[in-house]
C-alpha cells in the first residue's frame, strides 16, 4: 500500500525536492543551513523507511521500486542545483550523475537475466561521502573555516565531492565488469520470448495487494 508508513517516508524524500530547490533562490545566509537541515532529514528517511519496513513486516514491490528512485531523484536534483549556482565542481557532478545512469541501466539489464548485483562496501562509503559533501556545499559561504581561513566549508565540500567522484568511477567500473560478463554470449531467443510472455501475462493479470 502506498499509504503505509515506510512508503510515506520514502515519498517524503521526493517531497523535499521542491522546497530544497526553492531554497537556492532564497538569498539569505540562513538558506544554506535550512537546506542542510532539510537534506539531512531527507537522508534520515532513507534509513528509517527500510527499518520500519523490516520491523513492521511491510515489505513490498512498490517500496523496493520507490526507494532507489527517491534516492536518485534527491541526489540528482540537489547536485544539478549546486552546479547551476556555481556551488559545486561541474566535472565531479557529471561523473557522479553519469555513473548513476550507467548503474541504473546495468541493473535493469541484469534484472532481466535474474542476476542480482549487491551493493559493495566501497559503494556504501561513496554514498556516505557524497551525502556529506553535498551537506558542506549546501551551507557554502555561510559555513565556518576549519583550522585555517583558507580551508572553507565550500573547499571541504569540493574535496569530498571529488573524492566521492573518484570512488564513483571505481564502483561504476565494478558494476560494468559484472555486466560485461553477462553480455558476452549468444542471445537466447527462446528465453527472451519467455521473458516477454511472462511480462505480458503479468501486465494483463492483477497483482495481489502487498503491504508497504
Amino acid at each position: 500500500m502506498i499509504t503505509s508508513f515506510p512508503n510515506v517516508l520514502t515519498l517524503s524524500r521526493i517531497g523535499t525536492i521542491p522546497p530544497l530547490i526553492a531554497l537556492f533562490y532564497w538569498d539569505s545566509l540562513w538558506s544554506g543551513w535550512v537546506a542542510l537541515g532539510l537534506f539531512t532529514l531527507a537522508g534520515a528517511t532513507d534509513f528509517f523507511d527500510g527499518y520500519f519496513a523490516r520491523s513492521m513486516s511491510q515489505h513490498s514491490r512498490l517500496g523496493r521500486m520507490l526507494d532507489p528512485i527517491a534516492d536518485k531523484l534527491l541526489i540528482a536534483a540537489v547536485i544539478l542545483m549546486l552546479v547551476a549556482f556555481d556551488k559545486a565542481p561541474t566535472i565531479a557532478a557529471l561523473i557522479i550523475l553519469c555513473r548513476e545512469l550507467l548503474v541504473s541501466g546495468l541493473r535493469e539489464f541484469l534484472a532481466e537475466l535474474n542476476v542480482g548485483v549487491p551493493v559493495s562496501r566501497l559503494a556504501k562509503w561513496k554514498t556516505v561521502m557524497q551525502m556529506i559533501a553535498i551537506g558542506f556545499l549546501l551551507v557554502g559561504e555561510a559555513g565556518p573555516a576549519f583550522f585555517h581561513p583558507a580551508v572553507t566549508t565550500t573547499l571541504v565540500g569540493e574535496v569530498l565531492l571529488w573524492s566521492a567522484a573518484l570512488l564513483t568511477l571505481v564502483t561504476g567500473l565494478d558494476y560494468l565488469v559484472v555486466g560485461l560478463k553477462h553480455m558476452d554470449g549468444p542471445v537466447d531467443e527462446q528465453a527472451d520470448s519467455r521473458v516477454d510472455a511472462d511480462a505480458g501475462a503479468a501486465k494483463s493479470s492483477p497483482d495481489p495487494a502487498v503491504p508497504r
